[in-house]
């Protein structure tokens, strides 16, 4: 029996933009309202990306709105904030980051058990052929479906 997963938010442009290589679940350290704010589904992580500094990992550009109904003190609404992962991870995924063409991006920000979580990868950008041979085969495989439901 395991946890439920709610999704908030997805970065549906990153598997348009990039080869998926590798996948993380990191945790997000937050300050104050910004979990009611999550919650509430005022998180965008579109023009987001993962940095490194000093062996720790963070998520940079992440826009999370502020919480309405929050008394004091509200947090900048695209700060720096710190991921949270073990070193053996955080070790690997620095490894495959320093890799000429690859990077690291979130993916999507979802709560598991009630904790909020990120799930990043290690991914390689592609090419503009790649994402257009991505497209035709999407086409492709939609004209072999509407053929064989049209039967």
């Amino acid at each position: 029996m395991g946890c439920a997963v709610k999704i908030i938010c997805n970065n549906k442009k990153a598997y348009h933009n990039y080869f998926i290589l590798d996948v993380y679940e990191a945790g997000i350290e937050l300050k104050g309202s910004e979990v009611k704010s999550i919650r509430a589904g005022g998180i965008s992580i579109n023009d987001a990306f993962i940095s490194f500094k000093n062996g720790e990992v963070f998520l940079k550009n992440a826009y999370i709105k502020p919480y309405d109904k929050a008394t004091n003190s509200i947090p900048s609404t695209s700060r720096t904030r710190k991921l949270l992962l073990n070193r053996v991870e955080i070790d690997k995924i620095f490894k495959q980051q320093q890799i000429k063409g690859n990077s690291v991006i979130p993916l999507k920000v979802y709560f598991k058990g009630g904790f909020v979580k990120v799930e990043i990868a290690t991914a390689k950008g592609k090419k503009l052929y790649d994402k257009r041979e991505v497209l035709k085969q999407k086409a492709i495989k939609l004209a072999i479906e509407r053929e064989r439901s049209s039967c």
